[in-house]
């Protein structure tokens, strides 16, 4: 399934996609797509849903993210080997671990504003996986199980407060509107390998990133198994995958995004994302 919330922000409702591409209103069937609600008897019960008996949406609803209730939404660093490369850096031993703010998450079209004092805003595509069942210590071998869908995020970044701002990287990464995910949350049984997907984003039409989550060094399951080693993940909690070459922060010489800039993503399967990136305001 392809499930979607739709409506004006804090007022989202929960959709699927159809067959021929409509949105259909699930808003009476499941309250949102949060918590319990992207447990794998919620989903099934959607599952039997003939999508034709719904409503169809209006055609010009905005997109919101296709999660609620995010409470940890945990980002992974270096995580593409070609990536690691085109930054000079080592492939890690272990997966590096870092916090985006839940505040961050905004719908797949929405603007992506500059933070105040920012000057060197960045992109990152990646997919990212929601999790549906309450994730402790989980084996590898039962990964899956846990996973409610896959989306696409927009890993944006602020590299100057991220690397020179003398901290963690969560000071780069949590700026409102810095957490795109959308448009669509793709159900684990349409996505049986998320591991051999082509990826892209293009920034005003050019192409800045080309790549495939074939060169992840560390895979969705290892990653779920590894985080749980040190957090508990509840339903509807957001882990992103890392990114593929072509951030502009590794560019000769280094290329950020301005105001009227738009970002274009898309990875197979998962849809296409939009953003246009606007100056700060309070």
């Amino acid at each position: 399934m392809k499930l979607v919330r739709f409506g004006a922000l804090g007022a989202e409702k929960p959709g699927i996609v159809d067959a021929d591409g409509h949105i259909r209103d699930l808003s009476g069937h499941v309250p949102d797509f949060s918590g319990e609600h992207l447990g794998t008897a919620s989903l099934d019960a959607i599952r039997k849903i003939d999508p034709s008996s719904l409503p169809i949406a209006p055609k010009d609803a905005r997109l919101g993210s296709p999660v609620a209730g995010t409470r940890n939404f945990i980002a992974i660093g270096l995580n593409y080997a070609d990536h690691a490369k085109e930054t000079g850096q080592e492939l890690p031993a272990e997966p590096i671990l870092f916090n985006k703010a839940s505040t961050s998450i905004c719908g797949p079209n929405d603007d992506v504003m500059y933070p105040k004092n920012s000057d060197r805003m960045d992109w990152e595509c990646e997919i990212a996986f929601v999790i549906g069942k309450r994730a402790r210590y989980v084996d590898e071998k039962d990964a899956v199980a846990h996973i409610a869908g896959y989306c696409i995020c927009n890993d944006v970044s602020e590299r100057r407060f991220q690397v020179k701002r003398n901290g963690q990287w969560v000071k780069g990464k949590s700026a409102e509107t810095f957490g795109p995910l959308g448009p669509w949350l793709v159900t684990p049984d349409e996505m049986p390998d998320p591991h051999n997907l082509a990826m892209s984003l293009d920034v005003n039409g050019n192409r800045k990133q080309t790549g495939s989550t074939a060169t992840m060094i560390f895979s969705i399951p290892k990653l779920l198994a590894y985080v749980t080693e040190f957090m508990v993940l509840e339903p509807g909690d957001v882990v992103t995958t890392g990114t593929p070459p072509g951030v502009g922060s590794a560019k000769k010489p280094p290329e950020y995004l301005k105001a009227g800039d738009v970002m274009t993503l898309k990875i197979e399967g998962l849809g296409e994302q939009r953003q246009t990136v606007v100056p700060f305001k309070m």
